[in-house]
């Protein structure tokens, strides 16, 4: 289901947020809970993963991550502004250490010239740290293999604010 990559991202993961008692929350659009069940498709996954978002609708990322409406009309779903929103709703929403968020074009339709398909935010928040953002293009075949390149970024960014 996952690749080998991803599986190993989500163990060294695990392990690293069980070592510093953290818990973990995602808040996932074009993922659509893909970066959730990497985390969870390792055992002991229970002892870190504390909730998962998958908010794929606008109105779902208002009412659930807090994500004001006007900043979804105004620069869409997909920005940088919605990326940290959601990462910063998830965390409050929870009772998580560390977010991550992520939102994107995953195609094959939906890309725009500002937006193209594989154009990806992903946001982390961490307590009483600042938000971190990174702005990813996925020049991939399918909708699959961006989703999946996605994932494996978002294990990567999770990681990097463990450290």
């Amino acid at each position: 289901m996952f690749t080998l990559e991803i599986v190993t991202l989500a163990r060294l993961l695990i392990d690293e947020a069980r070592e510093r008692s953290l818990r973990i929350v995602t808040a996932e659009s074009c993922t659509g809970g893909l970066v959730a069940g990497a985390i969870c498709s390792v055992a002991g996954a229970s002892d870190v993963f504390e909730r998962g978002f998958v908010t794929y609708s606008n109105r779902a990322k208002q009412e659930l991550l807090g994500v004001p409406g006007d900043l979804i009309a105004d620069l869409g779903a997909v920005s940088e502004p919605v990326a940290r929103m959601m990462a910063e709703g998830a965390l409050e929403a929870s009772n998580a250490h560390l977010a991550v968020a992520i939102t994107g074009v995953a195609g094959p339709g939906g890309g725009t010239a500002m937006k193209p398909v594989g154009t990806v935010h992903i946001a982390t928040a961490r307590s009483n740290e600042p938000i971190m953002h990174r702005q990813e293009l996925f020049e991939h075949e399918t909708r699959e293999e961006i989703q999946l390149a996605a994932v494996q970024a978002a294990l990567q960014a999770l990681r990097d604010r463990l450290a």
